[in-house]
């Protein structure tokens, strides 16, 4: 038994064709209506970038947000645009849109890598990705560092010393050297954590493995003492006796007072509360 087509669809074709044209403008009249007339339409270059400038005065992320982009869309050349290109990237940062702003930062760069500013865009893409995910207060809290994302603590890494290594005079560069300090010793600590992770769980390999990258990658972090005492843990664990004493010769030689010696690895606070 043939089965009886939907009311709609027996209706004459142009008949339907004229019905979703009529739906379509019914939708987009309804849309025009709420939008209302754009007030900015016939405002200068010089106009949207005071508004905006206003709007970051205010705080009003969003308005400034809103201002520089009709700014850089209508008025692609000039310094207005080259302007607006320039600040968008710290007012979606202020308005908690770090994905639009590192964005910004990354167009900023490949258009504009000459830019007397752009040590600042370098130095404002490190912060973006320092302070993700809580930053400072992500690696002082009680959360378990190996559950966060190391992936914008080498990120702001990478920004922090590119604008170090390029630019050694800029005005920003002493506060983003601080900050590499800050990154290095917090991603060897992280590091070594999870090869401590993995001493407890009797994965020697994997701790050896970590605790070596520790030491290579981090040389001169602070938790590169206790990365050598797994070294010794481990390879021992494993009878790996002349990788255990070359291990621990060197840490003898460097940290002849470690505490590992007499602690272990037991601790009573975890490691991520006490930077």
């Amino acid at each position: 038994m043939m089965r009886s087509l939907p009311a709609f669809q027996s209706f004459p074709a142009l008949f339907r064709l004229v019905m979703a044209f009529f739906l379509a403008a019914l939708v987009a009249g309804c849309g025009s209506m709420d939008q209302g007339p754009d007030e900015t339409a016939s405002w200068s270059a010089s106009k949207l970038y005071s508004e905006a400038k206003d709007a970051q005065a205010d705080k009003t992320w969003d308005k400034a947000a809103k201002y520089l982009e009709k700014l850089e869309s209508r008025f692609p050349y000039g310094r207005y645009a080259q302007q607006a290109q320039l600040e968008l990237g710290y007012v979606y940062w202020k308005g908690n849109e770090p994905g639009s702003a590192l964005a910004a930062c990354d167009r900023f760069i490949k258009l504009h890598p000459g830019h007397p500013a752009v040590d600042y865009v370098y130095y404002l893409k490190g912060l973006i990705n320092f302070n993700d995910d809580l930053g400072i207060a992500g690696y002082i809290s009680t959360q378990d560092p190996t559950e966060r994302d190391p992936k914008a603590a080498r990120e702001a890494f990478d920004s922090f010393r590119e604008l170090v290594t390029r630019f050694p005079n800029s005005k920003y560069t002493p506060d983003a050297s601080k900050r590499l300090d800050y990154l290095v010793n917090a991603m060897a600590s992280q590091e070594v954590h999870v090869a401590r992770y993995y001493v407890k769980r009797g994965a020697y390999i994997a701790a050896a493995n970590r605790a070596q990258f520790a030491v290579k990658t981090y040389p001169q972090a602070p938790a590169i003492e206790e990365a050598m005492f797994i070294l010794v843990t481990a390879y021992d664990k494993l009878g790996m006796n002349d990788l255990r004493d070359d291990a621990d010769r060197i840490m003898r030689k460097n940290f002849p007072q470690s505490r590992f010696y007499k602690d272990g690895l037991d601790r009573k606070v975890a490691w991520w509360r006490l930077w």
